[in-house]
């Protein structure tokens, strides 16, 4: 099963809610056709003025190294557009391996949506 999202918007912080396989070849069903991967979603929205993202990741069912790899694209898309990233609903498999590459020194990580979205206030007001 291919990776598929859904967006939605809670005041300024996009949510995608990811589900299925973030591996590689997987590509994000984005209609009929479409090759966007993650990062190319990210990039797309930052285009838009979307700089708050939280990825919802409870809805994958499979992540190896190289979905790794596009949560990391899409963070760095995202900050390099003055932007951030969280992860929510971390599955212990994606856990795992975000320890083991240290990842999880690098992304905020939480298992409450409320938690997440509010996380971007304290650190808009840690950088201040």
């Amino acid at each position: 099963m291919a990776l598929t999202y859904h967006i939605r918007k809670i005041d300024d912080v996009t949510i995608l809610d990811l589900s299925g396989r973030l591996s590689l070849g997987e590509e994000i069903a984005f209609g009929p056709g479409s090759g966007v991967v993650l990062g190319d979603t990210v990039r797309e929205l930052t285009k838009k003025g979307q700089r708050k993202f939280v990825l919802n990741l409870g809805g994958l069912t499979y992540v190896d190294s190289s979905g790794v790899g596009q949560l990391v694209g899409a963070l760095t898309t995202a900050r390099n557009q003055g932007g951030d990233v969280k992860l929510l609903n971390a599955p212990r498999q994606i856990l795992d391996l975000l320890k083991t590459t240290k990842l999880d020194t690098v992304f905020e990580i939480q298992e409450d949506e409320a938690a997440a979205i509010q996380a971007f206030s304290k650190g808009a007001t840690a950088r201040a």
